[in-house]
This record gives C-alpha cells, structure tokens and sequence, in this order.
C-alpha cells in the first residue's frame, strides 16, 4: 500500500491516518516491529521530524508503544485495532452519506443504491 500525501491538508495528519490504515488492513500487524522512523520518512518522502511527530501521536494514543532498545511497535490489542478499523469504517460513511446528500439524494434512495450494489458484488 503505497503512501499517498496530497497537498491539501496538514502532512502530519495523512501519516496518521495511512498508519492506522495500514495497521487496520495487517500491513503493519498487532504486535509487529514498525520499520524505523527514518525508513518511514523515506518510504512516505517526508521529513523525519513529521514522521516521528505522527508516531508519537499514535503512541499517545496507545496505537503503538516503543521498546527503548527494541524500537516501536503495534499494539497487541486486538479491541483497540478493530475500534480504531470502526472509527475509520464511520467517518468514510460518514463522508460519503454526506457527499450523496449534497447530490440531491434521500436516504431511502442511497440505501437502495447500496443495496442494488452488494447483490451485484454478491454475484
């Protein structure tokens, strides 16, 4: 999953987001050694210092935790993961039912829009 860093918002905020994104998705697993803060500037082509301001937000946050002589890691809480995959799950609806009602539509009309789509996937 690459890293994608538009110019329209704040740097520090997209890492955020694209790391709990790939913690969500088992690009980064519970428990596992993240690459190192320098490696993940380069990866993103950022400036360490953001990086290193992104990972410590989501240490605050409990996301990861560091190991002095080890380095940082994911959480091993599997219900903190799937909370953190639930709030992304809800502001992507979140967005989305905002952007249908801006075109103009109810929401009986985009709940059958999205259930016409999920028996079209089903099959």
């Amino acid at each position: 999953m690459p890293w994608v860093i538009t110019p329209d918002r704040p740097v520090y905020t997209q890492l955020i987001e694209q790391i709990k994104l790939k913690i969500c998705t088992g690009v980064y697993p519970a428990g596992s050694k993240l690459p190192s803060v320098r490696e993940l500037a380069q990866e993103a082509s950022v400036n360490p210092n953001t990086m290193q301001r992104a990972l410590s937000k989501l240490e605050e946050d409990g996301l990861l935790y560091t190991h002095r002589t080890s380095g940082r890691f994911v959480t091993e809480d599997v219900n903190m993961i799937k909370q953190v995959k639930n709030q992304l799950a809800q502001e992507h609806i979140q967005n989305f039912l905002t952007k249908m009602a801006e075109l103009g539509f109810d929401y009986d009309e985009i709940l059958s829009i999205i259930s016409s789509m999920v028996k079209e996937m089903k099959k």
